[in-house]
């Protein structure tokens, strides 16, 4: 067995061992919540903190290269098993200082044909790309990446782009305000999707934590052409009195 297969069935086998056993209810109430958009997805209910403690052991026993653990996460997000792609996104972080302009293009050819879940589509963008792209050296890939992804056929890829935009928002605690409403106006004509809409709202909430004038004047004034949903979301940290104005009928 080469290593590169030695380790994926050391984490295949090491996140087996760890699968709790779930009263019937509970795994039912998981399945809801995460609510994957095919039917035979597998999700154990492994804690993350299991899952990183896995890939840590794994990285130190094997310390293979970059290359070969791009393979592996190329085969492990394959999988329909939401443990599988989490251990794949935290195997190649682990690599990140190896990352170049190259891997938000991985990240979309290699991972996001086999997305479906909110929870992964989120994991790798708030875990992986968005840090990287946030380094300010990335200020160009940033915006190509944002740009190109909100215009791609696939929810799943539209809704990163939303969630990359917001965590570079959440470390740099700054934003182009014309830009972010940019992509918000463009992105209401997917809004019927529910990823897409609450992504619109996630968005705007993080960007009222830096400047919330400027987003409730936002949202006051543009109130009529947003969701219910949206409004509530994007609203949940401004000032009630503010908050209550956004969401009057």
């Amino acid at each position: 067995m080469n290593l590169t297969k030695e380790i994926i069935a050391n984490i295949k086998a090491d996140l087996d061992k760890l699968k709790p056993s779930l009263p019937e209810e509970k795994k039912s109430r998981m399945y809801k919540i995460i609510n994957p958009d095919i039917d035979a997805y597998v999700i154990f209910g492994i804690k993350t903190a299991d899952i990183e403690k896995v890939i840590r052991e794994v990285q130190s026993r094997f310390t293979p290269s970059f290359n070969q653990v791009k393979e592996i996460f190329k085969y492990l997000v394959k999988i329909d098993n939401e443990e599988y792609k989490f251990a794949a996104f935290f195997l190649l972080n682990r690599y990140k200082k190896q990352f170049d302009e190259k891997i938000p293009a991985f990240f979309r050819d290699e991972y996001f044909p086999f997305c479906h879940t909110w929870s992964s589509c989120d994991s790798c963008c708030i875990r992986v790309i968005g840090p990287y792209l946030a380094k300010e050296r990335n200020d160009e890939l940033a915006l190509k990446t944002i740009d190109s992804w909100s215009k791609d056929d696939s929810i799943w890829i539209k809704r990163a782009s939303m969630v990359i935009h917001l965590k570079i928002i959440m470390l740099q605690k700054d934003f182009d305000e014309e830009y972010v409403f940019n992509k918000v106006d463009n992105m209401l004509e997917y809004s019927n999707e529910n990823y897409i809409e609450k992504g619109i709202g996630w968005l705007l909430k993080t960007c009222s934590k830096y400047k919330p004038n400027i987003i409730s004047d936002y949202l006051y004034e543009n109130r009529k052409n947003f969701s219910r949903l949206i409004l509530r979301y994007a609203s949940e940290k401004l000032p009630k009195q503010w908050r209550d104005a956004i969401l009057q009928n």
